[in-house]
């Protein structure tokens, strides 16, 4: 297991009280369910890369139907733009404000960016990579897109081959990083948030 707090500059004290937690990991393995349930633990509050970018595909302008085709097809958003959300939202946050970001950084130019970012700001951060089987995987997204009446497994593929050409190569960043944590997520929910509290020191 690694260290969750990179090296940085000497005013790194006045954060220490400041928690910047990320998750990540391949779709469907849990990363809103466990934000969520931190956030209740912590009243940390959530910020959704998903959330906000289902809030942009509703629009009627053009930027939002582009937004709305390439969440359809289970295609990530670029980089840039996931980034310009992030950073409005880290750069407002007091610096004593601990805060949870879900989904931001998915590939390998987001992986940097919040590395450097977050180093330059003196920040400590961990990322919570949830592991989990492609199997389960294509069990749980397979259930859901049945439970919409959508029985087609094109999407589901798609969004693992996204998840191997772009988010595993910044899985590796952050591993080389020293702010990698991996819990295992094909156990219960309730045990996985458990696992999450004990690793980030949280009673």
């Amino acid at each position: 297991m690694m260290d969750t707090h990179p090296k940085s500059t000497s005013n790194a004290e006045d954060r220490e009280g400041a928690h910047t937690i990320f998750f990540i990991g391949k779709p469907g393995c849990g990363k809103g369910t466990q934000a969520k349930l931190l956030s209740e633990k912590t009243d940390w509050p959530v910020i959704s890369a998903g959330q906000q970018f289902r809030t942009i595909a509703a629009l009627e302008n053009a930027v939002g139907r582009k937004i709305k085709s390439e969440i359809d097809m289970g295609f990530l958003a670029p980089h840039w733009f996931a980034m310009y959300l992030y950073q409005k939202a880290l750069f407002s946050l007091p610096d004593d404000t601990s805060v949870i970001f879900d989904g931001f950084n998915r590939k390998v130019a987001e992986a940097e960016l919040i590395i450097d970012s977050l180093t330059w700001l003196a920040r400590p951060f961990s990322i919570l990579y949830i592991s989990i089987s492609d199997e389960e995987v294509h069990r749980r997204l397979s259930g859901r897109r049945e439970a919409e009446g959508r029985r087609d497994d094109t999407a589901v593929s798609e969004r693992l081959k996204e998840y191997y050409a772009y988010t595993e190569p910044a899985i590796r960043i952050f591993r080389e990083a020293g702010v990698l944590l991996e819990i295992q997520g094909e156990q219960p929910p309730e045990q996985i948030a458990e696992h999450i509290r004990t690793v980030l020191s949280i009673a």
